[in-house]
Order: C-alpha cells, then sequence, then structure tokens
C-alpha cells in the first residue's frame, strides 16, 4: 500500500517552536488541569531549555491554547480544549 504523504505532518511546512512545544504537550498527556505538569516535567519530555520553553509557553498561554494553572504551590500547564482543536487541525 502507498502511503499519502500529505497525511504525514513532517511533510508539510516547517512548524513554528511554539506549535511543535503544543503538539508534544498533546502527545504526552498534558490535556486537562489535573494532568497539568511543571516547567521542569516539560522540559525533560520536550529536551527544550527553560528560557525557551518559557517563551514559548508564554505565547501560547497568550493565545489561549495552554493554560497556566497552580497546584500545590506549582506553576503548571496544559492544553486548553482549543490547543487541542490547534493539534488536531494539524494532524487533518
Amino acid at each position: 500500500m502507498r502511503r499519502n504523504p500529505s497525511s504525514d505532518i513532517s511533510s508539510g511546512p516547517e512548524l513554528s517552536d511554539e506549535l511543535r512545544l503544543l503538539c508534544m504537550l498533546h502527545n504526552i498527556g498534558a490535556i486537562a488541569s489535573e494532568r497539568s505538569l511543571t516547567i521542569q516535567q516539560i522540559s525533560e519530555w520536550t529536551k527544550m531549555e527553560n528560557p525557551a520553553l518559557q517563551s514559548n509557553l508564554q505565547k501560547l498561554v497568550e493565545l489561549g491554547y495552554v493554560q497556566f494553572i497552580q497546584a500545590e504551590g506549582t506553576d503548571k500547564y496544559h492544553l486548553t480544549l482549543d490547543g487541542i482543536r490547534k493539534v488536531l487541525s494539524i494532524y487533518s
């Protein structure tokens, strides 16, 4: 069976750092407040440096794709419903 290259996300245009991070957060399951992750946890999963990670997270929060919460005195992040929709629209 021949594979359709247009269905492969890597064959499309280069994703911005913010959108790549959004996809990674989706893929590692940070999709609800009870599954929120700290910057340290996100950094471990994504291998992104902390300053770039914080900058990208802030942009995603401003766009409404990621929500910041404080849980047990710790800053955490997870995708919003709009963030999940954005990720799914990239794959469709």
